[in-house]
């Protein structure tokens, strides 16, 4: 997730976007988040704003709809691999995208199905400094030379080949951005830099299965950023 600040022209105030996006299975997923100060964007004049800016893209409309009360309308990729759906809620305005496979496939067919603009209980809170998973947002998290004693390995697991990236030759490095928690797990696993064919996966699994002694501050466990790589040869 990342967050910047919009110098907007009079009469509009600046605004703040909020970026939110992950991939999966070929397909990537974006949420923008944007600040809509008095005077007020309408939806229609949105939409219009933020086509200008990518005229490339060459949206198709698909028709206009409602989200739980909430006006919307859906556009779709030229070459029909994506769709954009844009909303306005109070004070703020939303573009979501979905985009690398066929706007039926049930991968996108189900993002936009289960999409809501409210408030859920129980969800995940997502922040800059923590991204989505099961880290305790409230906890304080450190690097190296903040901590009296850095996280230990103890056991870290080597991942495996693919056929298929064997088959293909593939080579290279994965890094890997994570939390070693305090209770000892691998936490909030980030791509920094990955692989095709399955081996980017195979690093995330080894991750997951590393055994640590947790980095030590004041006498107690803390919890620590690491960056793990995972080197894949074929000699």
């Amino acid at each position: 997730m990342e967050t910047s600040k919009e110098t907007r022209a009079r009469p509009q105030k600046d605004r703040q976007r909020r970026v939110i996006k992950c991939s999966s299975k070929g397909v990537v997923y974006v949420i923008h988040i944007v600040e809509n100060p008095k005077p007020r964007l309408s939806l229609e004049s949105f939409i219009q704003e933020q086509t200008t800016t990518k005229p490339a893209e060459n949206l198709t409309a698909e028709g206009d709809f409602n989200l739980e009360g909430i006006k919307g309308k859906a556009f779709s990729y030229p070459d029909k691999k994506g769709m954009v759906q844009f909303f306005a809620k109070d004070d703020r305005l939303y573009e979501v995208r979905a985009y690398g496979a066929s706007i039926d496939d049930p991968k996108i067919a189900t993002f936009f199905h289960y999409l809501t603009l409210k408030k859920q209980e129980g969800a995940i809170q997502v922040s800059e400094n923590v991204q989505a998973g099961t880290f305790d947002a409230l906890e304080t998290l450190y690097i190296g030379k903040q901590v009296d004693t850095k996280a230990r390995l103890i056991k870290k697991p080597e991942p495996a080949y693919t056929e298929r990236a064997r088959g293909a030759q593939i080579t290279g490095t994965v890094i890997l951005k994570c939390i070693f928690a305090a209770d000892g797990t691998v936490k909030n696993i980030h791509v920094v830099s990955g692989l095709p064919y399955g081996l980017t996966e195979r690093a995330i699994e080894a991750a997951r299965k590393i055994k640590f002694i947790p980095a030590v501050k004041d006498g107690k466990n803390v919890s620590m950023w690491m960056q793990l790589e995972y080197n894949f040869n074929l000699y």
